[in-house]
Formats: C-alpha cells, structure tokens, sequence
C-alpha cells in the first residue's frame, strides 16, 4: 500500500477502533484493513473514514512475500518500487449487482486516482490486481512488479544490452565465452510475444529505455497474495445496519421494510439536524437580547449617576450662597 499508507502511526496494545478514527484526519488516512484470527479462521475488514461503508471478508488462502518470492528462479527483491503508487486493475467486476459495484468502488478509492494526460511512464512501477472468480464468488488479490525487457534479440545479447560488462574479461577467451558462461539469462525469461510488445512513449526506468524503443512488458509477482469471499456489508465503520449479507438472503417483503426503516432513519436524522441548528440559533439571538438590555441599564445608571453629581452641585451652591450671606451680616455688625 506504500507510500500512501501511516508510517508515523504508533500506536498502543490499549488503542481501540475510535482513537484511529480520531487521528486518521490528522494522517489523511481514508480507509482501514483490519485482520482478524478466531479459531473459524482469517477474516478481513477494510473501512471507509469516518462514516462507512465496512466491507467483511474471509481469507480463505493467502500467502506472503517471502513465500511468493521463495518459489522464483531468480527472485528480485523491490525497492524503489514503492516510492510510487501502483496501479489497480479490475477484473471480472461487471454486472449490475449492487455489492458488486459497491466493491469494486472501494477497491478503487482505496488508491490514488491516475491522471492518464500528465502521468509519467517511469511512475507506472507496480500493479494491483483483483480479479473476482464468477463461479467461486472469491476474490483474487496479486501484486507485482513491472519489468521491461529488449525485444528482437537473443537472450544472451539482452544480458549485455541491459547490464553493465566487467572491464577485466581476463578469465575468459573473449567476449563469445563470456556470453555463452558468465552472462547467462534466467531460464524462466519466456520468448517475446507480439501481445506484450509495447513502443515506450516517454523515457522508463533502466539502461536503454528511451522514448520511441519497442520493449516487453514483464509482470514479476513480488506478493503478497490473497483469496478472499465477500461475507457482508455494513452501512457504518465495523457497524451500522447490514446492506448485504451472503449467508442471509431476505424476501423482497424483509427489502422492502429495511428500506423503509432506512428512510425513516434518514428523516429522523434530519429532523434532529434542523432541531439542533433552531436551537443554537435561537440560543445566539437571546444571548444577543441579553446584551443590548444589559447596555441599556448601563446607560440609566449613568444618566442617574449625572443626575444624581447635578443635584449635589446645586446643593453645594446654595451652601456657598448662605455662608456669603452670614459673613456679611457679621461685617455689618
């Protein structure tokens, strides 16, 4: 899943579902798998960020990397490979059942969309692919890697063209000996056939790969693989009511009366939705009221508080006034 996957995560033995839903904005993480062991088996649950839809598998084989590569001639260890996301291939996905488009979305959103106009060749490095089996109902989970082989000559002379040759051939006769022992190709390389011939239209990763050459396209599977069966699907994350079920199977009538509770749900949602925003709005125009009145009894009090300095002033006056008067009675005297 590199390099869109949340390699800064660390998380805790006590860590619970909702405190990865919680920092999965944080980490622009969109989608969780989850494995699972019980003794009925492996199962498989992969998620969409915050709110569903929870698709539910069960593994019914898989194998790792180190296996897939163990069984190869010549296994190529992957590198720079995952800097790039890969690319994701559906097989088998048609028709108009709706578990069936609703799994094929989530395979698909779960990697970066591909602008097919600005792209360049040398990101296309890996492919996904999921091919679901009509028969079995299992889905077929392969990862591999892309190589490109020269075309037109033999398999000696592409060793010498895509590798680089050793300047000291002093333990061979000459250049033919070093062909036919020291540069040998893999006896599993396979003739070039004229389906997986393509003209490179851009510059491609590796020696010789420039615009305009004709190449083979290899596909190396580097793992890990996985068959799996869709179990069920669930409208929320991990819960929420059952969109379908594989062991289940419900009457039109059973449809008909989940379809109407899911509405019936839908509206009561909505219905609490618009309660909710009346409420905070009629709770910020009464704390708006509750200011202006508060303001209002600040300006009475001020106009009394003047009042109030008028009145003491005239009084003071009139003291003055009667203090004048007495001196002067006394002067007379």
């Amino acid at each position: 899943m590199e390099p869109n996957t949340a390699l800064n995560l660390r998380e805790r033995k006590g860590n619970k579902l909702k405190d990865f839903v919680a920092v999965a904005g944080q980490l622009s993480v969109t989608h969780l798998m989850i494995f699972s062991k019980t003794a009925a088996g492996t199962s498989l649950r992969i998620g969409r960020i915050p709110r569903g839809p929870t698709l539910t598998f069960r593994v019914t084989s898989y194998g790792l990397s180190a296996d897939v590569l163990a069984l190869q001639n010549r296994p190529k260890s992957p590198g720079s490979e995952f800097k790039t996301s890969p690319l994701v291939v559906l097989n088998n996905f048609g028709g108009d059942e709706k578990h069936i488009k609703l799994m094929a979305t989530v395979f698909q959103n779960m990697f970066p969309s591909i602008q097919v106009q600005t792209m360049k060749l040398a990101d296309a490095r890996r492919v996904i692919l999921f091919n679901l089996n009509s028969e079995t109902n299992e889905v077929e989970f392969r990862h591999y890697t892309v190589s490109v082989k020269v075309t037109g000559v033999s398999k000696s002379i592409k060793t010498i063209i895509q590798t680089q040759v050793p300047t000291d051939l002093g333990r061979y006769e000459d250049v033919s000996d070093y062909i036919l022992r020291g540069a040998f190709a893999s006896e599993s390389d396979v003739e070039d056939a004229g389906e997986s011939t393509v003209t490179l239209s851009q510059k491609y990763i590796g020696k010789g790969n420039r615009q305009q050459e004709q190449r083979a396209i290899r596909l190396v599977e580097v793992g890990p693989r996985m068959q799996m069966k869709l179990v069920k699907i669930q409208n929320g994350l991990c819960e929420g009511e059952i969109l379908y079920h594989a062991l289940v199977h419900k009457s039109a009538k059973e449809i008909k009366e989940q379809e109407a509770r899911r509405k019936k749900t839908e509206e009561e949602r909505a219905r609490r939705r618009a309660e909710q925003e009346k409420n905070v709005a009629n709770k910020k125009e009464a704390v708006g009221g509750d200011d202006d009145d508060e303001d209002g009894d600040e300006g009475d009090q001020g106009e009394d508080e003047d009042l109030g300095m008028d009145l003491d002033e005239d009084q003071e006056d009139e003291d003055e006034d009667a203090n004048d008067d007495e001196m002067e009675a006394d002067d007379h005297e």
